[in-house]
């Protein structure tokens, strides 16, 4: 069965979130909890934080459930 995979964007980047990975830890709600809110629907409001915050808390997902993609093109 293929694994579900959920992509959110603010224009810059775009925040995949895999959730069969996720081992719901809570460090991306306890570090940036208008980004990211379990109780939401959807969970994860990119508008809520700028694109470095974002970066910043993604990087910190320790089963790698969330991950980050450049929506700019490299010259």
């Amino acid at each position: 069965m293929a694994q579900k995979i959920h992509h959110y964007s603010n224009g810059e980047i775009t925040v995949t979130w895999k959730p069969g990975n996720c081992i719901h830890s809570g460090i991306c709600f306890k570090g940036l909890a208008g980004v990211f809110d379990p109780r939401r629907r959807p969970w994860i409001d990119m508008s809520q934080a700028t694109t470095q915050q974002i970066i910043d808390q993604v990087k910190k997902c320790p089963s790698a459930a969330l991950s980050i993609e450049s929506n700019t093109p490299v010259d």
